[in-house]
C-alpha cells in the first residue's frame, strides 16, 4: 500500500506543488526517511541512484529551512557532479517556491559571477559541487556559520570521484547545530568513515532495491564490425524514444554523435572536455525528448537522472561487470522495463563472454548488420532460438 505525502507530514502547500507536477505517491525511500527528516534527525540513506532520493532529502529541507541572510544559506546539499547539481536544484525551485524558500545551484564550469549574485540575493538552500563551494568561501562569498541542514548526496560516487576530501573540508567548516542527511548506494569504507565521523545518532533506512541485472531488464549481446557499427546504433536508436550510449573515451563519444548526426539521428554527447553549456544543453534536449539519443563517457554519466529511458547501448563493452550494472542501472528504473545492449568487436567477444560469466547471463552473441530488421525491435526477438536454428 503506498502512502501519500501528507500522511508522511509533508507540508500542505508543498503537497499541492507535488500534485501539480503528477507525484502523489512516495517511492519507499521517501516513505522511511521523510518523517525522521522532519523530526530533525540524522538520516543515513542506502538506496541508488533513481530511487527518488532528491524528494527524500529535498522536502524536508524545503520544509524546515530558515530564511537566509546574504552569503549565508541555510542548508547545503553537496552533489558529486554538475549534471546532479542543475538537476537536483530544478526539482526543487518549483516546490520552494511554494512555500517561499529560494534554491540555487553552484558549481565548476559555469559562471561564477552568476553564481555569486545568487548567494548575495540570499540562497536559503545551496545545491553545491565540493569544489566549486570551497571556491566561494575561500573568496569571501559565502560562509557556512548559519548552516542548519546538511545534505551529502551520492556519497559513493564522491568517494568514487576522489572527492571525500573537499566534503570532509566542507563539513568541518560547519559549527553550529545542525543536521545532517546522507544518501548513498553503498555505506562501507569511505562512506561508512563519513556517518561515524560527521552524523549523530544518525536513524539509518535501506531500500532492497532488486538487483540491477538480468531480472529487471532485456538483455543482447550483438558482434558488430568497425565500419557498421555507428549504424548500427542509429538503427536501435531509431526505434526507442530514449537511448543512452556509453563509450569508453570523450574521443569516440564525439566522433560517435557525429557520425549519429550523419545518419539522420539527432545526438548529444557529455564528457569532460566539453564547456557545461554544452552539456546542459544535451541533457536538457534528451530530458524534453528533443534529442534522442545521449552519448555519455562514464564518469560524465554518473548522476544523470533521466527518466523512461528505454535502451542503454554499451558502445564499448564495460571494464567490468560493476561498470555494467552502474551503466545499465539507467534504464529499468522505478519499476519499468527496459532493454540493454552490448556491441562487441570480433576481438572483443572474449572479454564479453567473462563478462557475462560474472553477471550470470547466458546468451548467444549475435552478429548483426545495420540493415537487420531486427534492429528494430530488439527486445521482442529471442537470440535462444535462433542460435538454435
Amino acid at each position: 500500500m503506498t502512502t501519500s505525502f501528507e500522511q508522511l507530514g509533508v507540508d500542505a502547500a508543498l503537497v499541492k506543488a507535488l500534485s501539480a507536477e503528477g507525484i502523489d505517491q512516495a517511492f519507499p525511500i521517501q516513505e522511511l526517511c521523510i518523517n525522521d527528516a522532519l523530526a530533525g534527525r540524522d538520516v543515513c540513506g542506502k538506496a541508488k541512484t533513481g530511487s527518488g532520493k532528491t524528494l527524500a532529502f529535498g522536502l524536508p529541507t524545503l520544509q524546515r529551512v530558515p530564511a537566509a541572510d546574504p552569503r549565508r544559506p541555510r542548508a547545503l546539499i553537496l552533489v558529486p557532479t554538475r549534471e546532479l547539481a542543475t538537476q537536483v536544484s530544478e526539482e526543487l525551485i518549483p516546490l520552494g517556491r511554494a512555500v517561499d524558500v529560494s534554491v540555487s545551484a553552484v558549481y565548476g564550469g559555469a559562471n561564477m559571477a552568476g553564481q555569486i549574485k545568487q548567494l548575495e540575493k540570499g540562497s536559503d538552500v545551496v545545491v553545491a559541487t565540493p569544489g566549486r563551494m570551497i571556491d566561494l568561501i575561500e573568496r569571501g562569498e559565502a560562509w557556512l556559520d548559519d548552516v542548519e541542514i546538511v545534505v551529502v548526496d551520492e556519497a559513493d560516487r564522491m568517494a568514487d570521484m576522489g572527492f571525500l576530501p573537499q566534503v570532509e573540508w566542507l563539513l568541518r567548516h560547519i559549527k553550529g547545530r545542525h543536521q545532517t542527511l546522507l544518501f548513498s548506494a553503498t555505506l562501507d569504507g569511505a562512506v561508512k568513515t563519513l556517518v561515524t565521523r560527521y552524523q549523530t545518532d544518525p536513524v539509518r533506512h535501506e531500500v532492497a532495491s532488486p538487483q540491477v541485472t538480468v531480472e529487471e531488464m532485456t538483455h543482447r549481446f550483438l558482434t558488430v564490425h568497425q565500419m557498421d557499427k555507428s549504424k548500427v546504433i542509429a538503427a536501435i536508436g531509431r526505434a526507442s524514444n530514449r537511448t543512452i550510449v556509453f563509450t569508453r573515451t570523450k574521443r569516440y563519444a564525439d566522433r560517435l554523435v557525429q557520425d549519429l548526426r550523419d545518419e539522420g539521428v539527432k545526438a548529444g554527447a557529455i564528457h569532460g572536455d566539453l564547456p557545461q553549456r554544452l552539456r546542459e544543453k544535451a541533457l536538457a534536449g534528451f530530458t524534453e525528448g528533443s534529442v534522442p539519443v545521449l552519448v555519455a563517457t562514464d564518469v560524465a554519466a554518473r548522476g544523470i537522472h533521466v527518466d523512461d529511458v528505454d535502451v542503454v547501448i554499451h558502445g564499448d563493452p564495460p571494464e567490468d561487470h560493476k561498470a555494467y550494472i552502474h551503466r545499465s542501472g539507467r534504464t529499468a528504473r522505478a519499476g519499468e522495463e527496459g532493454l540493454v545492449v552490448t556491441l562487441a568487436l570480433w576481438n572483443e567477444e572474449l572479454d564479453v563472454r567473462r563478462l557475462q560469466k560474472r553477471l550470470g547471463l547466458d546468451m548467444p552473441i549475435v552478429e548483426v548488420f545495420s540493415n537487420d530488421p531486427r534492429l528494430e525491435d530488439l527486445a521482442g526477438w529471442d537470440p535462444t532460438a535462433d542460435s538454435a536454428a
